[in-house]
């Protein structure tokens, strides 16, 4: 069996790009060990939404089907 990406929608693109940026600017002033863990944790989640961008298939998260 291939690998296959998941396509992931865009509010998982716009919650990764947010966490990064809250990560950055607020975390670092409460705590520093919780903001670099977050940010590994949504630059993770940003490469994922690449990923399935670029290999991901558009068929299924358009919610079309397939009449017999």
């Amino acid at each position: 069996m291939a690998w296959k990406a998941a396509p992931l929608n865009s509010t998982f693109l716009a919650a990764s790009i947010v966490g990064i940026l809250i990560s950055a600017f607020y975390l670092p002033a409460i705590s520093l060990d919780w903001a670099v863990t977050f940010g590994i944790l949504f630059i993770i989640m940003l490469i994922s939404a690449f990923i399935s961008m670029a290999t991901g298939a558009p068929e299924p998260q358009l919610g079309r089907r397939k009449i017999k």
